[in-house]
């Protein structure tokens, strides 16, 4: 099923989507070398039950995982690229850290992530985060009413293989609402004019992502977390936006 939020629902959409932006940005401006993972997910589980909010994680139990999730944010660094389970580690100077953090507030639910380099940068690294930024941002500009999923997944796909990183298809966009994940899937590349027509009212979680130099996916024994199969580095970039009348609102900037 396709989710159809009302006007009222959008407006809630736009709380939890501007708490969700706020907190990882809030984690992002805290994370320092020498940080725990477990610190963080101390801090994201502070905030969102100060708001009042529901983490969209900690009972999570799909079949790809081996459920429940159990923590409050995803930590993925370096070469871990998705659904990073936190665990007992510190953070070195160099590391590559994405944050990926979903919510429900009064019903409504919104997903993003951001990645970083805590401390020193490496120019590559660097050049993998902004590829992902930019993808995210070729698909958020051609979004609105009557644009094809299929669209959005050729405007992620050809930033993505223009910067030279292969882009797997396992995983990607999806649709989002009184649930964290539905219909329709957005995939992080494919044929334009293809897939399901945008409507208002539909909201959408974005989420380019990519490893350095592989299209192939390994699972840690923890069950959850992805990595990429060479070791190579690797960066995800996501927002929640909502489809309206005239065009797209991305709902997940911080406040």
């Amino acid at each position: 099923m396709i989710e159809m939020l009302t006007p009222a629902e959008v407006e809630q959409a736009r709380a939890t989507g501007a708490l969700v932006g706020t907190i990882l940005h809030t984690l992002r401006d805290r994370v320092r070398v020498g940080t725990n993972l477990l610190e963080i997910d101390r801090w994201a589980k502070a905030m969102i039950e100060d708001a009042g909010a529901d983490s969209c994680y900690v009972d999570y139990a799909p079949s790809f995982g081996r459920g429940p999730f159990g923590h409050h944010i995803c930590t993925a660094v370096n070469d871990a690229v998705l659904h990073g389970l936190p665990h007992d580690r510190v953070l070195a100077d160099g590391d590559l850290l994405t944050l990926d953090l979903a919510v429900s507030l009064d019903g409504i639910a919104a997903d993003a992530a951001i990645s970083f380099v805590v401390g020193t940068p490496d120019p590559a690294d660097l050049a993998l985060i902004d590829a992902t930024e930019r993808a995210l941002a070729a698909a958020i500009a051609i979004a609105g009413p009557g644009v094809r999923t299929g669209d959005l997944s050729h405007a992620i796909g050809t930033v993505l293989d223009g910067a030279g990183y292969p882009v797997n298809v396992e995983f990607g966009g999806h649709g989002i609402g009184s649930t964290m994940h539905q219909d329709p899937h957005v995939s992080n590349t494919g044929r334009p004019g293809r897939g399901y027509t945008l409507r208002p009212g539909l909201l959408l979680a974005l989420e380019p992502w990519v490893m350095a130099d592989t299209d192939v996916l390994v699972t840690d024994p923890d069950g959850w977390t992805l990595r990429s199969a060479t070791g190579a580095r690797t960066a995800h970039t996501e927002h929640t936006v909502a489809i309206t009348e005239d065009g797209v609102e991305v709902l997940t900037l911080p406040r």
